[in-house]
């Protein structure tokens, strides 16, 4: 752990805080060959970083493995082993110069389909975007018309409530009447048998026996009016 972060500092100060400084004095004298050195200094460091997120995984139980490293960036750095000067000079110039072609094809490849990605991947945004905004904008609008829809049902409801108590008293009441129809006559036919089996008694005799008629019954008040009459 202490070997990690020590090669971690060592790589942040002396292998890019340092060489960036000295690139920027190189820009400003506008010094060819130092400017020229540092170029091949960041091109040798671009391949070891890469390089390095790869061998921090796999070989990182390598013994010494940090302690390498170290040694790696000052080997780099030294003006007098002159690292990498020499590492650009015998293997990374001669391997890109043999391989810029076919480089060059490849990246022109990539930036052409790159772009076509982009711009297809972009029309299909745009498509998920619009209906995901016509969407919303639908459910939007029925959560704006639900409360008079709610409004509205209920109106209904109530309405075809009344209309079915309605029906139901109208029923009713044409049974009751049916029923009243249908009960009259008979009533009327026994007060009539009635009346004419009875003999009318004398007014004396209806004041005599007046008491002794049940007054709770219908057809016993209609006698009791008769036998006034």
């Amino acid at each position: 752990m202490v070997s990690w972060i020590i090669s971690r500092l060592v790589v942040l100060i002396f292998g890019t805080l340092y060489p960036a400084y000295y690139s920027y004095k190189a820009v400003k004298s506008k010094d060819i060959k130092e400017y020229v050195k540092w170029m091949m200094y960041w091109i040798i460091f671009a391949l070891f970083t890469t390089a390095e997120t790869f061998t921090d995984i796999f070989l990182c139980w390598f013994p010494f493995y940090y302690e390498l490293k170290i040694a790696f960036v000052a080997w780099l750095l030294s003006p007098y082993t002159k690292g990498s000067s020499l590492l650009y000079r015998k293997f990374v110039h001669p391997t890109l110069s043999s391989k810029e072609k076919e480089i060059d094809d490849c990246l022109i490849q990539a930036k052409d389909r790159s772009y076509d990605a982009l711009v297809h991947f972009g029309k299909r945004g745009l498509n998920v975007a619009a209906t995901a905004a016509v969407m919303a904008a639908s459910k939007v609008s029925q959560l704006l018309h639900l409360p008079f829809y709610l409004d509205q049902k209920k109106g209904q409801g109530q309405g075809a409530l009344s209309e079915r108590l309605r029906s139901f008293s109208m029923q009713d009441l044409s049974t009751i009447r049916g029923d009243s129809s249908s009960t009259v006559p008979a009533s009327v036919t026994v007060r009539t048998s009635s009346k004419q089996s009875l003999p009318k008694p004398s007014r004396s005799a209806s004041e005599g026996t007046g008491s002794s008629v049940c007054t709770c019954c219908s057809v016993c008040r209609l006698l009791r009016v008769l036998q006034i009459a």
